[in-house]
C-alpha cells in the first residue's frame, strides 16, 4: 500500500488476521457473528445470528459461566474483558481454544448487558483439551502469582492432613493440572501412601511399604532430594524400566515426581500426573516446585497439629475420670469441653470420690461418695499439671475420711505448698467445689473455695441457686477455713456443679450467662445425658450465636459440668414424668443463726429466685420485705435461730405462696403502734398490710409466724424490675 492511498475496510484486516466478530445482546438473547467468528465455533463460515442457547452448545460450560463472570467485572471496572473459550464439538471433544476481547456495557433500563468483540484462534499448544478439565478463565485469573497466591492461602487455612491433601487435589495450576495425584511419606527405609487422589480405592496397594531402593521416581526423590520430571510415556519406560508395568495401566502420559522438603530434610515425594503430554517448561516447572514447597509446609503444619491433638485427647483422657459404677437411686452425667488455648487442656475438672465407711464415719455410713468440681487459674501446660496433682491430693484426703471442709483446707495448704516448693515464681490459685452425697437420704454437705454456687432443677423444672458458705479459693492462705452447708436434693430434683466457662461462654457476664443456662434447664425434658447436651449446645452450638452476651471480649473458656439427679418424678429415671404432669411445688428451706445476721441477704435472695417466673413484681417485693422483717425479729427480739421455709404451690397465673418463720421461742409477737423515729415495731404493722394472710402457730417448743401470698391473673410488670442473680 503506497503512502497516501486510503487504509482497506477494518473487516478486510480483521479476515487477513484470522480475526471474527460477534455481538450479544442479552436482552434480546441472540448473537450475531460473522463468517470468521462463525467457522471459529465450528460452524459453515458465513454470517449468522444465533440463539444464546445455540451458542452455548459450541462452548464449554463452565467457559460460559466464566465468560458472564469477566464480563460483570469488566463492566464494573471500566475495563476490556478477556477470556479464553474451548469449542466443542457435537462429541463433546474439545477442537480449538479462542480467545475473546471486547469490550461491554450495562443498561440500567433494560438491566441487560451488551458487548462487541473479536476472536481468534490461540496458536500455541495448549496441553490439556478434555472436556472435564479445569475450565480456563481469563487472563487475570490464569496468571501465576493469582495462582500460587490462591493455593498458598487455601494450604495454610488447612488444619488436618485430609483437608491438605483435599486442598492440594483441587488446585487448577495455570495452564495444565494435573488429574492424579500422590503424596509418599518416609516411615524408616520405605515408602508409605500419605493420600492419593484420581485413582480407584486399592490402585495405591503395590506402592505401599516400597524400600527406598526400589527403582521408583518417588524413591528416588526421596534418596537425592531432586525433582524427576517424565514427559511421556516412553521416557518413564526408559528410565524406570523395572517399575513402568505398575504405572503403565494408569493410562498417563506426564508424571512430576517433586520432594517434599522441610527446614533442609526431604519428609516425602509428591506425584502429579496427567493425562496429556506435558513438556514441563521451565515456567511449569517452577509452578510445581513452588507448590511442592507449600505442600511440604503444610503437611508439616497438619502433622504437628494432629499430633497436639492426640496428645490433648490422652492428657485429657488419662486426668478426667469415669463416673464409676451406677449408683441406686441417683444418676450422673458429665461433660468436660476443652476451649482455652495452647494444648486446648486447662485447669478445669471434675471428679467423683468414692468414700470410706470405716467407724469415724458410722453416723454417716457406707455408700457416700463426694463430687468435686474445680478450676486451677490458667489455661497451659502448668495449670493442667496443678489440676492432676490437686484432683490426686483431693482424692487421697478423702480417702483419709476427713469431713469437706478438712478436705479443703489440706488441699489449699497442698496447693499453697507447691507454689513454695517452686520459690513463688507461678503462684496460681484454684476454685473448688466439694460436695458429699447421701444416696439413702439424699443429703448434701458441701464446702465451697471461691467457687460458684450450686444450682438444683427442682420437680416442677424450677431451677434455683443454693447459697453455700464458701472461703477463699484453694492454694492463697494455707490455714483458710471452709465452712459447710448442708443441703437436701429431693426425689426428682437434679443438682448442677459447673465452672465459669459454662455461663461466660459467648461475651456472657455472670448475670447473662446464667439467664441462658437456666432456660435451657428449665426448658429441657429428656434424661440427665441429654441435659447435659443440651447445656453444651446452648453455649457452643449453633443457637449460641443467637444468645451472645453484651461484653466485646468473646474468649472462651474450658468448661466442666456434672449433673447429679435424684430419681423420682423429676427429669431422670424410671419415675420420671413430662413437666406438665408434675406435681406443682416448689420449697425452698434455710436456716439463719444468731451468729451469721448476714444470712438475711442470702433467705432473700432465695425467695427471688423461687418467684423469679411470678406474675406480679411488686408481690415479688413484698415477699422479699416481709421475709427480712420476719427474720430480722427473730435474731433481734430472741436467743433463737430461725428456720425458714418457702412453699409456692399451683398452677402459673394462680399460685400461693406461704413463708414460715420457726424458731424455739416461746414468746409470742405483738403488734405495737411506733412513733414516728422508732427504729422497730412495724413488722406485723407490714404483714398485715402487704399479706393477703397471716398467722402465729405454737409448733410445741417454740412458734412458726407465717404469711400467704395469691399469684394475681395479670401479666407480669417489667421484665427489667426482676433482679437475676448468678450463680
Amino acid at each position: 500500500m503506497r503512502t497516501g492511498e486510503p487504509l482497506p475496510a477494518v473487516g478486510e484486516v480483521l479476515v487477513s488476521l484470522a480475526t471474527g466478530v460477534w455481538h450479544w445482546d442479552t436482552a434480546t438473547g441472540l448473537v450475531t457473528v460473522d463468517a470468521e467468528a462463525a467457522r471459529l465455533l465450528g460452524l459453515p463460515a458465513e454470517e449468522a445470528v444465533l440463539t444464546e442457547a445455540q451458542t452455548r452448545a459450541r462452548l464449554h460450560p463452565v467457559d460460559w459461566n466464566e465468560i458472564t463472570g469477566v464480563v460483570q467485572l469488566a463492566v464494573a471496572e471500566g475495563t476490556l474483558a478477556e477470556v479464553r473459550i474451548r469449542i466443542m464439538d457435537d462429541r463433546g471433544r474439545v477442537v480449538r481454544v479462542v480467545r475473546s476481547r471486547s469490550k461491554p456495557s450495562f443498561d440500567p433500563v433494560k438491566k441487560a448487558y451488551e458487548l462487541i468483540g473479536t476472536l481468534q484462534e490461540v496458536t500455541e499448544p495448549t496441553p490439556g483439551t478434555a472436556a472435564g478439565r479445569t475450565a480456563v478463565t481469563g487472563d487475570w485469573r490464569r496468571s501465576r502469582e493469582a495462582f500460587l497466591l490462591d493455593a498458598g492461602r487455601a494450604l495454610a487455612e488447612a488444619r488436618s492432613t485430609e483437608e491438605v491433601l483435599r486442598v492440594a487435589a483441587a488446585l487448577s495450576m495455570p495452564g495444565f493440572s494435573p488429574d492424579g495425584l500422590a503424596v509418599f511419606g518416609v516411615t524408616g527405609d520405605r515408602l508409605t501412601i500419605i493420600g492419593h487422589h484420581g485413582q480407584q480405592p486399592g490402585d495405591e496397594v503395590p506402592f505401599t511399604q516400597m524400600s527406598l531402593q526400589t527403582d521408583y521416581p518417588a524413591a528416588e526423590v526421596v534418596r537425592t532430594g531432586r525433582a524427576v520430571y517424565l514427559s511421556s510415556p516412553e521416557r518413564y519406560k526408559e528410565r524406570y524400566p523395572l517399575t513402568w508395568p505398575m504405572a503403565a495401566h494408569f493410562g498417563r502420559h506426564s508424571w512430576a515426581f517433586l520432594p517434599l522438603t522441610v527446614a533442609g530434610r526431604t519428609m516425602g515425594a509428591w506425584m502429579a500426573a496427567f493425562a496429556y503430554p506435558v513438556a514441563f517448561t521451565p515456567d511449569e516447572r517452577s509452578v510445581l516446585t513452588t507448590v511442592a514447597r507449600m505442600l511440604a509446609q503444610a503437611l508439616t503444619r497438619a502433622g504437628a497439629a494432629e499430633t497436639q491433638r492426640e496428645l490433648t485427647d490422652g492428657l485429657q483422657r488419662s486426668m478426667l475420670p469415669s463416673l464409676g459404677p451406677e449408683i441406686p437411686g441417683l444418676t450422673l452425667a458429665a461433660r468436660y469441653i476443652p476451649t482455652g488455648g495452647g494444648l486446648q487442656v486447662g485447669g478445669d475438672w471434675y471428679d467423683m470420690i468414692p468414700l470410706p465407711a470405716g467407724a469415724s464415719r458410722t453416723r454417716r455410713g457406707g455408700g457416700r461418695f463426694a463430687l468435686v468440681i474445680g478450676d486451677v487459674q490458667g489455661h497451659d501446660v502448668r495449670a493442667a499439671g496443678l489440676m492432676g496433682q490437686l484432683r490426686i491430693a483431693l482424692r487421697a484426703y478423702a480417702a483419709e475420711g476427713h469431713r469437706p471442709d478438712a478436705v479443703l483446707s489440706r488441699a489449699s495448704g497442698f496447693l499453697h505448698g507447691l507454689a513454695d516448693a517452686d520459690g513463688g515464681a507461678d503462684l496460681r490459685f484454684a476454685t473448688c467445689l466439694y460436695v458429699e452425697v447421701d444416696p439413702a437420704t439424699g443429703v448434701l454437705e458441701a464446702a465451697r473455695a471461691g467457687h460458684l454456687d450450686p444450682a438444683i432443677r427442682m420437680a416442677d423444672g424450677t431451677v434455683l441457686v443454693r447459697a453455700t458458705a464458701g472461703g477463699l479459693p484453694l492454694g492463697i492462705d494455707p490455714d483458710a477455713d471452709y465452712p459447710t452447708t448442708r443441703l437436701v436434693l429431693e426425689p426428682g430434683e437434679t443438682l448442677m456443679l459447673c465452672t465459669d466457662g459454662l455461663l461466660e461462654t459467648g461475651g456472657h457476664d455472670l448475670d447473662t450467662g446464667w439467664q441462658r443456662v437456666r432456660k435451657t434447664l428449665e426448658a429441657h425434658e429428656g434424661d440427665l445425658e441429654e441435659l447435659a447436651d443440651a447445656l453444651v449446645q446452648a453455649v457452643h452450638g449453633p443457637s449460641s450465636h443467637h444468645t451472645t452476651g453484651p461484653l466485646a471480649d468473646r474468649r472462651e473458656d474450658d468448661i466442666a459440668l456434672l449433673l447429679l439427679c435424684r430419681q423420682g418424678e423429676g427429669g431422670c429415671g424410671p419415675e420420671a414424668v413430662p413437666l406438665p404432669a408434675r406435681r406443682l411445688v416448689r420449697r425452698s428451706m434455710l436456716t439463719v443463726a444468731q451468729a451469721e445476721p448476714e444470712r438475711i441477704a442470702v433467705a432473700r435472695q432465695q425467695v427471688r429466685e423461687l418467684l423469679h417466673d411470678w406474675t406480679c413484681a411488686d408481690q415479688v417485693d413484698s415477699a422479699v420485705l416481709l421475709v427480712s422483717e420476719t427474720l430480722t425479729n427473730v435474731l433481734v427480739h430472741t436467743d433463737a435461730d430461725a428456720l425458714l421455709v418457702a412453699e409456692v404451690t399451683g398452677a402459673p397465673g394462680e399460685r400461693r405462696l406461704r413463708i414460715e418463720v420457726t424458731d424455739t421461742s416461746d414468746d409470742l409477737p405483738h403488734k405495737r403502734r411506733p412513733g414516728e423515729l422508732a427504729s422497730s415495731g412495724r413488722g406485723l404493722v407490714l404483714i398485715e398490710l402487704l399479706a393477703h394472710t397471716w398467722g402465729v402457730s405454737p409448733r410445741g417448743e417454740g412458734k412458726s409466724i407465717w404469711f400467704e401470698l395469691y399469684e394475681p391473673q395479670e401479666p407480669r410488670k417489667t421484665e427489667e424490675s426482676m433482679p437475676h442473680h448468678p450463680l
